[in-house]
């Protein structure tokens, strides 16, 4: 069967543009040159957006709360440890062909050669991806692998910040990233059988552990935040700069998952 490309995702890079031309009509006005305090401030926190921003951090807020945290609590709840670990690993397995290709595009010949093992290992010993065998051998996943981190290599800025209601805290060189993976995904490129339900039941899956792993993290931030929003984005400024300064030096460790609002 000829191949085609999952027109969903890739429209994902597309509504983050009107989102960015949505976003426009709440630009926060940059502080006069008098005040160099202020005006500091607000090129550090690169968040013209940031009123709009805020009322998307608000509507996402009122699905997590409502919606998503509720079934990732249920998920949490009936799935025992050890099996909601075995779905992660296989997750991860499957994601290794978008992670071999960034680390060749990142230039990290190392890093590619432990992705193909790791995968080899972990597909045949592992069961399919649900023990992490290669990690025991002393072959641990490592982070970076995605293509916003491979522009950021590549010289990149990481534009505007904008929080994307149920994708959160991102920029325009990270949101633009998302094709990159999409198109570096095998299951982008083919349809037969089972293979969309396939995708389909991975993204609804690896969204369900994603958040049921971010239950503690970002319930600990909303208690102990005075401004949640302003953490949030914090932290995953700081850790994508991390990210993509350690994928620029092959062989450094990388920094470990950060907690990111689902």
């Amino acid at each position: 069967m000829p191949g085609f490309i999952n027109t969903a995702l890739l429209l994902r890079p597309v509504a983050v543009l009107a989102a960015v031309a949505f976003l426009g009509s709440g630009c926060a006005t940059q502080p006069p040159a008098s005040d160099p305090e202020a005006l500091a401030d607000f090129q550090a926190n690169n968040d013209p957006l940031e009123p709009t921003n805020r009322f998307l951090y608000r509507v996402n807020d009122v699905i997590d709360t409502n919606v998503l945290r509720p079934v990732a609590q249920g998920y949490r709840y009936v799935v025992p440890g050890t099996v909601r670990r075995s779905l992660g690993n296989a997750l991860r397995n499957v994601a290794s062909p978008v992670v071999f290709a960034n680390d060749v595009l990142q230039g990290h010949p190392r890093y590619a050669a432990e992705t193909v093992t790791r995968f080899v290992v972990n597909s045949t010993v592992g069961l399919g991806g649900l023990f992490d065998v290669a990690d025991d051998l002393g072959l641990p996943r490592h982070r970076g692998a995605d293509f916003g981190t491979t522009l950021g290599v590549w010289g990149v800025g990481e534009g505007p910040f904008l929080f994307l209601p149920l994708l959160g805290p991102s920029n325009v060189r990270d949101s633009g990233g998302y094709a990159g993976n999409v198109l570096l995904d095998p299951f982008t490129w083919v349809s037969f059988g089972g293979v969309n339900a396939l995708e389909g039941s991975r993204f609804g899956v690896g969204a369900v552990d994603t958040r049921e792993q971010l239950l503690d993290p970002v319930d600990q931030v909303k208690k102990d935040s005075l401004d949640p929003y302003a953490t949030f984005r914090s932290a995953y400024r700081q850790s994508r700069a991390a990210e993509i300064e350690a994928a620029s030096h092959d062989g450094k460790p990388l920094p470990p998952p950060r907690p990111v609002t689902p």
